[in-house]
């Protein structure tokens, strides 16, 4: 008697929900708008939603009755939950009241993890970015690569959710990661020491050589559009005539902070981003409140498959308002916007609610940005440089005197000189600006491009 009662009332919840929300519809739609007499598609949708909530009922009292142990209904109707927001997309979740408390210790707290952004892609768990400097970056993790295993544990049908948790753990505790990488062929092992995850946003910035400036953003932070506009301000009174902005690896962070770090080259009121989703409150634009003119020097931003969400934002606005060249390779495509909607048990809906879309209308989420000037990355070793680019390093060490004002220590003069001689990506974004300067007309970039 009692599962028929258990049975009764959780139907009788689920419907009365879905009438709740129905008639909260109808009261909203104009009343010249409401159907008299003929059924219309969302009747059809509404009267399946029906039977279905009472297939879920039934089958719950099912498991409640027959099932060989005794279960928790809570736990069942968690489960149920799980699946059906990650049946949506990967980034879809729900959160029982631990994992929220959990979120929300993340947002404020340090945490040992081995630094990498990770999401779900054709069912595989796969790595957006490592995180400059942290264990996965030293170890040679690479964007794309897929984590078909963690200590053992296949990762097939696991959660992001699930994931974080197992990548987390105890600072200096190990895990081990089998990572198949489709350019070698094969699984690769790795054994990572967890450490705690501390971001730099401004990773390096400096004069590359005379009158080209080089600024690194590894992620979007709070501080960030500060410190950029510190950073170009000083490049800009050192002299700077060009820009290579790197956001290779750069898998995004805080959207507000994206947005504000775009306004220091986007010239006012042009469109930075717009976000769509199915109602009005989902459906944004934003734009600039910067300066009323363009930077008057040629820049380049460098792309890569590790480059997504806030930074494809900030190097879609410069591409699409023509402010810029994007050089590298695809972007990740990580574009939509996730609300976190809490539930009165403590639990919360992690929902995607809307996309992302450049100034032209072009959408990021799934198709990424393709770059004006591809040049896949292809590192060089010293031994193979030139006896001209030896000499020219002699040269280069004058202009490491004149960045002393951004405080380079020793390791950033060593990454900026790689950059200058072992990253082929980072020299054909200096040769492109030095022949944008000569050109001196930036409309006309496209014969640039080809040529």
């Amino acid at each position: 008697m009692a599962k028929v009662i258990l049975r009764i009332m959780i139907v009788g919840f689920l419907l009365s929900a879905v009438s709740q929300a129905t008639l909260a519809q109808e009261e909203a739609m104009p009343e010249l708008q409401k159907p008299e007499a003929e059924l219309t598609s969302e009747d059809i949708q509404l009267e399946e939603m029906y039977e279905d909530l009472e297939t879920f009922a039934n089958a719950l009292t099912i498991i409640e009755v027959h099932y060989v142990d005794a279960s928790e209904p809570r736990d069942l109707i968690y489960g149920a939950l799980k699946g059906m927001l990650a049946s949506l997309d990967p980034y879809s979740q729900f959160l029982d009241p631990e994992a929220h408390r959990e979120m929300k210790v993340d947002t404020v707290g340090k945490f040992g993890g081995i630094g990498v952004e990770i999401s779900i892609q054709d069912g595989v768990l796969t790595i957006i970015s490592p995180i400059d400097d942290t264990p996965a970056d030293k170890a040679g993790i690479m964007p794309g690569d897929k984590i078909v295993k963690i200590d053992d544990k296949s990762t097939r049908h696991m959660s992001l959710g699930d994931a974080v948790k197992v990548l987390r753990g105890k600072i200096g505790s190990d895990v081990n990661l089998s990572i198949y990488r489709e350019e070698a062929g094969k699984v690769l092992e790795f054994t990572l020491t967890r450490d705690t995850i501390s971001v730099k946003s401004i990773k390096l910035a400096a004069m590359l050589e005379e009158g080209i400036g080089y600024v690194r953003i590894s992620e979007f932070q709070e501080a960030t559009p500060r410190d950029f506009k510190d950073t170009i301000e000083t490049l800009e009174a050192e002299g700077m005539t060009g820009l290579i902005l790197d956001l290779r690896n750069n898998p995004g962070g805080l959207f507000p902070e994206a947005i504000r770090t775009a306004e220091v080259l986007v010239p006012r009121d042009e469109v930075i981003v717009s976000i769509k989703g199915r109602s009005k409150g989902q459906t944004a634009e934003f734009t600039s409140k910067g300066p009323k003119e363009p930077k008057p020097y040629p820049i380049v931003v460098l792309v890569n498959r590790g480059s997504a969400s806030a930074a494809e934002i900030l190097a879609g606005a410069i591409q699409d308002h023509r402010l810029g060249l994007l050089l590298g390779t695809k972007t990740f495509g990580k574009g939509s916007v996730q609300t976190v909607i809490p539930m009165r048990d403590g639990s919360a809906v992690r929902l995607t609610t809307s996309k992302y879309y450049t100034p032209s209308g072009r959408l990021i989420h799934g198709e990424g940005l393709e770059p004006d000037v591809e040049v896949p990355f292809e590192p060089r070793k010293l031994e193979d440089l030139t006896e001209k680019e030896k000499k020219e390093k002699k040269v280069h060490d004058l202009f490491d005197k004149v960045s002393e004002k951004f405080g380079l220590k020793d390791e950033d003069k060593e990454r900026l000189e790689r950059l200058r001689k072992q990253d082929n990506q980072v020299q054909r974004a200096r040769d492109l600006i030095r022949a944008l300067n000569v050109y001196g007309n930036f409309e006309k970039t496209e014969e640039l491009v080809i040529s």
